[in-house]
Order: C-alpha cells, then structure tokens, then sequence
C-alpha cells in the first residue's frame, strides 16, 4: 500500500461492478473512501472487507442518487463531517434498453436524472472546491458510445455523449489549473448493467465480448493518476473506436444495432 497523506475519494456505486474494482485499486494504495449507493447493507459489507484488507476509513453514505436532490445532500453531509475529497468517481449509472419508442419514459428520465443530473451537480459542487484548492481529479464513467450512435440504448447512449463531451470541454477549462478530469470509456463489460437494463440475452452480452471489470478499472485508475483526459479501456475497443472515425454514423449505427439483436441459442 502507498501513503497517500490520508487522501479521500468518494466513489458513487462501488457495490459491483467497475466501481467495486475502483474502489478496490483505491484502498489498495492507501485512499479513504466516501462510499454512495442505495445498498445500505450491500455498501457496509464491502466497505467493512476494504477497512479489513487495507486499514482505510469508510464512510457510507445510503442515497438513491437518481433523486433530485440527493447528490446536494450528500456534498453537504460530506462538508459537515468535514471530510476533504481529493478525488470524485463519478460511476453510477444506469439505461433502459429497446426501442425509444416503446421504452417507459418515466424509466429514460430516471436514468437522465442519474446519468446527467447527478453527476453534473456533483462535478460542479466538488470541482469548485478543488479548484479552490488547486488540486484534485475527478472520474467520470463515459463508454464507447459516448460517440457513436446505440440503437435499442439511444437514451443511455445520449447521457455518455453528454458526460464525454462535458468532460473535455470542462478538462480544457481547468488546463492552467492542478485539476484534472478524466473520462473512462469502457466497452461492454461483466457487470450487472445488461441484467438491470433488461438486455441480458442480446449479442454484444455474450461472455466472450464481455471485458473484466477490474481490468477497466485498472486501465480508468491509471489515467486518472496521470491526468489524462480520456482513455478507452480495451485493445479492440481502442480499435473500434479509430475505425468508427472513419466510416459514416449511418454505418456504425447499423453495426450496433447488430450486436443490440438478442443472440440465437
């Protein structure tokens, strides 16, 4: 373990997942950990195995983020125990999957609230501290559609693009600035978010096309240490991601809309 002077990040969603490997490369080097989700039991549990492995501090914080005003609740009662966070993971999310059509809205606003909403309010309340400061990081959990078209994720897909495109204008923002912002594209990858959003039969699902979380985590932490701006996560991803600057949106949209078919058993 690394001393990292008592440093503390606050990490939302880190019950599974990228954000439990995250958490994880964290503690592992040192770092206290805010811990946000609304698995109040879930989040002891893995915050009890981190004290144990690595003799950090843990503060669990139990908020259902996609509320309006639960990411302001929790700045506030992270200033009031006057906790310092040096570094903010922006990863919880969520998506509903099909047709935009035929998808339940309360469902696609919900997770514009958690995808866009949250995290800017968090990115804006935090930030401000730190460039107060004049120094601290900051994650953010984009992906590979952040810039090309998602059919059957076209709501989801459009939160990524937002929190892409938001982080690189405010990175170029902070370039004079100790701060930096990085955003982490990962591929489809073994978590629990085809299961949530109702897309656990469909091609780009199957375990072979499916990256290891902790390896994603890995690839985010190291770029958020260097003060990169971006990074996507995967050789093959990295690929795909030249190759689809090259061809027409209207091309790369019927190449995802057929890893978005249901996979033949």
């Amino acid at each position: 373990m690394t001393d990292n002077n008592n440093k503390t990040v606050l990490v939302t969603g880190a019950t599974s997942g990228i954000g439990y490997e995250l958490a994880k490369l964290f503690a592992e080097n040192g770092y206290n950990i805010v811990h946000v989700a609304r698995d109040g039991a879930k989040m002891k549990e893995v915050g009890d195995d981190l004290i144990m492995a690595h003799n950090i501090k843990v503060t669990n914080i139990v908020k259902d983020l996609s509320l309006p005003q639960s990411a302001k609740e929790v700045y506030n009662e992270v200033k009031s125990q006057g906790i310092v966070v040096d570094i903010l993971v922006n990863n919880v999310g969520a998506g509903v999957f099909g047709p935009f059509v035929d998808n339940n809205l309360d469902e696609e606003l919900q997770t514009i609230r958690l995808n866009v909403d949250t995290l800017v309010i968090f990115t804006k309340l935090f930030l401000k501290d730190m460039v107060a400061r004049n120094e601290g990081k900051i994650l953010q959990l984009a992906s590979m559609v952040s810039k090309v078209p998602a059919p059957m994720q076209a709501v989801y897909a459009g939160t990524k693009a937002f929190i892409y495109i938001f982080s690189q204008s405010i990175a170029n923002e902070l370039k004079d600035t100790n701060v930096t912002i990085t955003a982490l594209r990962p591929g489809a990858t073994d978590t629990d978010f085809f299961r949530e959003a109702g897309a656990e039969d469909i091609k780009i699902h199957q375990p072979k096309n499916l990256a290891d979380p902790a390896q994603v985590a890995k690839d985010g932490y190291e770029a958020l240490i260097n003060g990169d701006k971006t990074v996507v996560s995967g050789f093959m991803n990295n690929v795909m991601d030249k190759f689809s600057n090259l061809i027409p949106d209207s091309v790369v949209a019927e190449q995802m809309a057929k890893q978005n078919e249901k996979a033949r058993h």
